[in-house]
């Protein structure tokens, strides 16, 4: 950055001489000289030094370039992250943090004309000024339009990103009641971690397990701080090889039983579990994915469709129930290994639309927005770039779906959809609304780390094959009696929590291969084991002084996530 610089060279000093006279006196006189006189000129002040920058300044709808302001940085870093890659941090200020954030968001956000230009001077957190840069617009049914605008520390975006294992025993919660009498179960275990291991032939915590005490205290009851904390300390541990006793019932026993149960470090498997079912017109694969996110989850699914194609599945039952999105190159995967070559040759998956001023211009990366193909090799992640995928080539798929189905999620539905793969969804009722869809995300963003913080702001909009990206209020099935949505092909069914994911006789699952044989829908009952409406409780949410404390958006980030990182 070029710098002024004064120069003063030496002072000018002149010299006056002053003149010699010689007077010559008759008679014996004499005579005499003056002494030259030196006088000096003093130099001129210097002039004051330009004033001390204050900072960028704002005007009101007027944005300087957000690379003036980016990786300019109150607390620098240092060093690399665990990928590898050199911090860029370099010396700068809060301020300028903030008016990056003011001219990234006015370059790249959908709704970049939607937001309220706010001086950044006003704000001393950066966290609060990146969530007033947002549109507060709602969509038909009432619902905010963006409901996915948030930011984390960017280690914690990179452990979940690269799978890095943490403390816990492999078991997701869901929570029917967070207040007294309390009601935690078992939503599912991860494979081959403490909690789905066996004890004396008995496995440790299966779905739809009741959680009654945790190291002596009463978890439907207790309310004093001392007992929510050794409720929270049990349920949550902080470190690997920890101790903890639980009393359980499981779904259906009458009786209850206790589990001494030591903590690991457990890492998220995408591909939760697998099988097959064979029936009288061909073998149904089965596969429980819960998230296209982390890297992990390219090689996991890849290897999960090429068995089910190894076992000459005929129909394929895809469990995302839970899945609240990521990586958008594995959902194109995903849509091309269930459909194949000859459908998805030349087609597009997803082609992103941007803000109005973007034009032909993707404004996060400038490059050319081309359509996004259905991806038929590795892209790097964890399978090798160009490594060919194996298909199904399947003209139909059978999705197992909650308001929890997301983002990726939807991407996959919606891309298929776009190249006339029938999808037929078995959707439950559940969340804020009772109604049987998925969330509703047809947009997504590009992860953008700038001075430790990870930023999550929706940038584009993602249509299909036929131009369709309308879908803010979900999917849902024909027969849902829901105002709002897409409609597609299914049933409404309540999520079973008294059997396993992948049981056949488990009713999401049992509903689809009802649907496969005979087009029809269970009739509507009471759900087994569980209220229709359930929230999603995160397996790190802890107990509060009588409820579960509300989820930060951080820790729900899989819920909201079509995520554009490439390798």
């Amino acid at each position: 950055m070029a710098k002024s610089k004064w120069e003063y060279g030496a002072a000018i000093v002149a010299l006056f001489v002053g003149g010699l006279s010689l007077a010559a006196c008759g008679g014996g006189g004499g005579g005499g000289s003056a002494a030259p006189t030196l006088t000096t000129v003093s130099p001129p002040p210097p002039p004051p030094p330009p004033p001390a920058s204050q900072g960028p300044t704002w005007t009101q709808g007027v944005f300087e370039p957000a690379n003036a302001f980016e990786n300019r940085c109150a607390a620098p870093r240092s060093g690399t992250d665990i990928e590898g890659n050199t911090f860029p941090d370099l010396a700068g200020s809060l301020l300028e943090e903030l008016f990056w954030l003011r001219s990234w968001t006015n370059e790249t956000y959908l709704w970049n004309d939607e937001v309220t230009d706010q001086d950044p001077n006003g704000f001393s957190n950066r966290v609060t000024y990146f969530n007033q840069l947002r549109t507060f617009a709602t969509t038909p049914s009432g619902e905010s339009r963006d409901d996915f605008h948030f930011s984390e520390p960017t280690t914690e975006f990179l452990e979940r990103r690269n799978s890095t294992a943490s403390a816990g025993y492999g078991l997701n919660f869901v929570v029917f009641s967070d207040t007294v009498p309390r009601d935690f179960r078992v939503r599912y275990t991860e494979p081959n971690s403490p909690a789905s291991a066996q004890n004396s032939g008995i496995t440790n915590f299966v779905r739809g397990t009741r959680i009654l005490e945790v190291d002596g205290v009463d978890l439907v009851n207790a309310t004093s701080a001392s007992d929510v904390n050794t409720l929270n300390a049990g349920l949550f541990p902080s470190n690997a090889n920890e101790s903890h006793t639980f009393v359980v019932q499981d779904p259906g026993a009458a009786s209850t039983r206790t589990v001494t149960i030591t903590s690991a470090d457990i890492s998220v498997q995408p591909v939760n579990r697998t099988t097959t079912v064979d029936t009288g017109t061909g073998r149904v694969g089965y596969i429980l994915f819960n998230t296209f996110s982390p890297f992990s989850s390219e090689a996991d699914i890849a290897n999960a469709i090429t068995a089910m194609s190894n076992q000459g599945v005929t129909d394929l039952v895809l469990d995302l129930r839970y899945n609240g999105g990521g990586l958008l190159t594995v959902a194109s995967q995903l849509s091309y290994m269930i459909a194949g070559p000859a459908r998805t040759n030349g087609r597009t998956f997803e082609l992103l639309r941007f803000n109005d001023d973007a034009g032909n211009t993707n404004p996060v990366t400038g490059a050319f927005n081309s359509p996004i193909p259905f991806r038929n090799t590795g892209a790097g992640f964890t399978l090798a770039n160009g490594v060919p995928l194996d298909d199904l080539n399947l003209n139909r798929v059978f999705v197992l779906a909650t308001e929890r189905t997301c983002s990726a999620s939807e991407a996959v539905i919606n891309g298929l959809r776009g190249i006339d793969v029938e999808i037929i969804l078995i959707a439950s009722p559940g969340g804020e609304t009772s109604t049987a869809d998925t969330c509703g995300k047809p947009f997504g963003f590009y992860p953008e780390d700038n001075c430790g913080e990870t930023y999550y702001t929706i940038h584009f909009l993602g249509v299909n094959d036929k131009g369709f990206g309308d879908y803010t209020d979900g999917f849902i099935p024909n027969i849902s009696r829901a105002s709002f949505g897409v409609r597609v092909a299914g049933c409404v069914v309540a999520d079973d929590f008294s059997k396993e994911l992948g049981d056949p006789t488990e009713a999401m699952f049992a509903a689809a291969l009802d649907y496969r044989a005979n087009q029809t829908c269970p009739t509507p009952a009471p759900e087994t084991g569980a209220p229709a409406s359930v929230p999603m409780v995160s397996s790190k949410t802890a107990i509060g002084t009588v409820a579960t404390s509300p989820m930060t958006p951080a820790e729900d980030f899989l819920s909201t996530n079509r995520d554009m990182t490439q390798p």
